[in-house]
């Protein structure tokens, strides 16, 4: 199989529908019936929603089982640097010779038909899914819930919904409430749902949903509590206290996301070799991710180097909120964002821990946001900011001026990805 297999098909895939987001199941469920319904062959499924932290959460699900053993299916997305990031198979990062099979087999079983690329790829991802054994599927949605890809379960072994903030308002709705509604449009009769720290509004609407449902909540600062005590996590249940190393994903929001999966561990029956697994072996790339290595790194070797894809409001308070507890250290930003973001929203926590801000626009990506304009938002919010070429560049002058800075390249997935691509 030529290594170039698989691009050419999905490349082939974003023409068979005008939009890259026209939510409905009609066309899944179209496509699903004609690949005779793998969906209903997978291992049991944990499937998650939310806006912050589902990523995190379900990697530390994933090491909680693979700690305990068993072996587990993910499906998550984006990717960052290749698309086979989204598919991985009891444990493994799908082949490229199983994902051209299946992707060539969906295209075929499509007929050409309009149907988007998401939904394709995630009808190949349940293909792949149902013809490897696993213990357990891992269910990421790519956006909202209710009429997600994803969506498609009658009956998982749990749900999950991480912590819900304002992003994606075009298409979700304008309100907190209504991006709730399309989040908790996973839940389903009978089946348990984890529920991470949330806004009242937020969830009061997961709690009219679920009663109507009948769908037992297991609700962070009801059924659970997490927090960090004298440099460990503490997490707190029913059925007792768990005593626990700190996350190794950085950051004070990972206690709350280490929480959602430890409560989802714990219902699911899971030991404690899982829960210590689950805190300790757990890794999500560009989530506040240390560069040590690479092109970038070797060239600026003294500057401290991290890398993070959040891109909304809540994550711009998430890490600010890290950097505050990291040592003193002169802490720079190189940033890229999207044009459809709340880009004053995610600078303005941020400028209270940088010194600041150079701006870029994410190559390749119809949507950048330009340099230019990505400066004069953060402007606007009281950051000294510079423009650059490329992150290269600014990472050069940054360090140039001061060889031992703190420097946080950020703002989007896609700019974190194409960081990855380069500096591998």
């Amino acid at each position: 199989m030529s290594a170039q297999g698989s691009d050419v098909i999905l490349q082939r895939m974003l023409s068979l529908h005008p939009k890259i987001i026209d939510l409905t199941l009609d066309r899944v469920w179209r496509l699903l019936d004609a690949l005779g319904h793998p969906e209903r062959d997978l291992p049991p499924v944990i499937h998650a929603a939310g806006t912050n932290g589902k990523g995190s959460t379900l990697a530390m699900i994933r090491a909680g089982y693979e700690g305990a053993g068993k072996t587990v299916h993910a499906y998550t997305s984006p990717h960052l640097a290749r698309f086979h990031e989204r598919i991985r198979l009891a444990g493994r990062l799908i082949s490229e010779e199983a994902l051209t099979e299946v992707l060539d087999e969906c295209w075929e079983a499509n007929g050409g038909d309009s149907i988007t690329y998401f939904e394709i790829t995630t009808c190949a991802a349940f293909l792949a899914f149902a013809r490897t054994p696993a213990d357990v599927t891992l269910m990421e949605t790519g956006l909202g819930g209710r009429l997600d890809a994803t969506n498609v379960f009658e009956k998982p072994a749990l749900t999950v919904i991480t912590p819900i903030s304002l992003d994606h308002q075009q298409f979700l709705g304008e309100t907190l409430a209504a991006i709730a509604g399309e989040k908790a449009g996973i839940l389903k009769h009978g089946v348990p749902c984890v529920v991470g720290p949330q806004p009242e509004e937020v969830m009061e609407v997961i709690e009219a949903q679920a009663a109507k449902l009948g769908a037992p909540l297991i609700a962070h600062g009801q059924h659970w509590h997490v927090w960090e005590e004298r440099g460990r996590l503490v997490f707190q249940d029913e059925h007792g206290l768990l005593d626990l190393p700190l996350p190794t994903l950085p950051g004070a929001h990972q206690i709350e996301n280490a929480g959602a999966a430890l409560a989802a561990l714990r219902h699911l029956g899971l030991g404690e070799a899982a829960y210590e697994a689950a805190v300790t072996r757990a890794e999500w790339p560009a989530r506040m991710q240390r560069l040590r290595e690479g092109p970038l790194a070797a060239a600026a070797p003294g500057v401290e180097l991290w890398l993070d894809g959040g891109h909304n409001p809540a994550a711009g308070e998430a890490l600010a909120r890290h950097l505050a507890t990291l040592p003193e250290r002169p802490t720079h930003l190189i940033c890229g964002m999207l044009n459809t973001k709340d880009i004053s929203g995610y600078l303005r926590p941020l400028a209270t821990q940088a010194q600041g801000l150079t701006a870029v626009s994410i190559p390749g990506e119809a949507n950048t946001l330009p340099a230019e304009e990505t400066a004069r938002i953060a402007t606007s919010v009281g950051m000294q900011v510079d423009t650059a070429e490329t992150v290269a560049e600014a990472l050069a002058r940054i360090a140039g001026a001061d060889p031992s800075a703190r420097v946080l390249i950020c703002g989007s997935l896609y700019l974190a990805g194409n960081i990855l691509r380069e500096n591998g």
